[in-house]
């Protein structure tokens, strides 16, 4: 749930270049434009949008993500800004081995995976983008991000320039800050999936694509140990020893490993009782996008930003 607040202009992040004119808005127009649209969705979206063109390779789209912490990337035209896609990290798991896209790699590439991962960015993303216009109310784009599904949602202009972009974190800010008196029991999801901790990585990586889960909670002889998302494949695949393995096409053993080798971080859980208000609360302040639920020493359920959304959207009355 990070917001980037630097300004990139030419920039390069780790030998990769953020095109000028990512970031175009500056604070004055920034604040100006809040106070005539009271209520707009700049006034909570992030205006300081991070892009890459189409022509960036598929290794220096990981990259900018990596360095930044993003789950998704707008594609933008590096001279006009103009929207023209999105990747998320879901896609980077999926053409690495998780789905469809991995044909890219067997077919076009003939398993060269060094070939591939130079490929254009172009040749995964999703060019179908729902966005929303900067004249757009917090309760529209919130509509829109509730009716769709959509984790993320771009904000152009007139002439589909990216201005921002708007998160199910960002919801799950303004969550924080209502008096709801509602509980995450009301809101939790009771039916989990979750993955054993000897599951490889591989394995992981297709339910996570196509079962369109965002993460997977991890047990280990019945205990629950940790939860890994599409983040932490992509995190791991483009760091370190296994990059390394990748890049000399020996990615069978990295896609072997067991998911219990990705677990990096310590569980941070809430309680079904817990008012909304203090799990949102909870979230932001550690930096997770989901909570376990826990009672009685087992787990009951597992509450995500989607749910804090959709929470949000009934208490607005967008919710249809």
């Amino acid at each position: 749930m990070k917001r980037v607040d630097h300004r990139i202009g030419d920039q390069r992040v780790e030998g990769i270049p953020v095109p000028p004119g990512s970031m175009d808005r500056g604070p004055v127009e920034f604040d100006s434009r809040v106070a005539r649209r009271q209520g707009d969705i700049l006034s909570i979206a992030s205006t300081e949008v991070v892009t890459a063109p189409p022509t960036t390779t598929i290794i220096g789209a990981i990259k900018i993500m990596n360095s930044y912490g993003f789950r998704r990337l707008p594609i933008a035209d590096a001279g006009t800004n103009r929207l023209l896609g999105f990747v998320t990290c879901v896609d980077i798991v999926d053409f690495l081995g998780g789905g469809i896209r991995h044909n890219l790699v067997r077919k076009k590439y003939e398993g060269n995976i060094l070939a591939a991962i130079n490929a254009e960015i172009r040749e995964i993303m999703s060019t179908k983008v729902i966005s929303a216009p900067d004249t757009a109310s917090v309760d529209e784009a919130l509509r829109i991000m509730y009716e769709r599904n959509v984790g993320g949602l771009p904000i152009v202009d007139e002439r589909s320039r990216i201005k921002a972009i708007v998160t199910e974190e960002d919801f799950v800010e303004v969550v924080r800050s209502l008096d709801m008196d509602k509980t995450v029991r009301e809101y939790m999801s009771p039916n989990v999936v979750t993955a054993p901790a000897s599951m490889s990585i591989e394995r992981t990586s297709r339910m996570i694509v196509q079962k369109g889960f965002r993460r997977l909670p991890v047990i280990q002889d019945g205990v629950l140990t940790g939860i890994i998302t599409a983040s932490d494949i992509m995190k791991y695949m483009a760091s370190g020893e296994a990059f390394s393995k990748i890049i000399t096409g020996d990615i069978k053993e990295v896609m072997e490993q067991p998911i219990k080798s990705l677990i990096k971080r310590s569980l941070i859980m809430t309680d079904p009782r817990t008012r909304l208000k203090d799990a949102a609360n909870l979230m932001v302040e550690k930096d997770v996008g989901s909570l376990p639920v826990m009672e009685g020493g087992s787990m009951v359920g597992i509450i995500t930003e989607r749910d804090f959304l959709r929470a949000l959207a009934e208490h607005r009355g967008v919710a249809r």
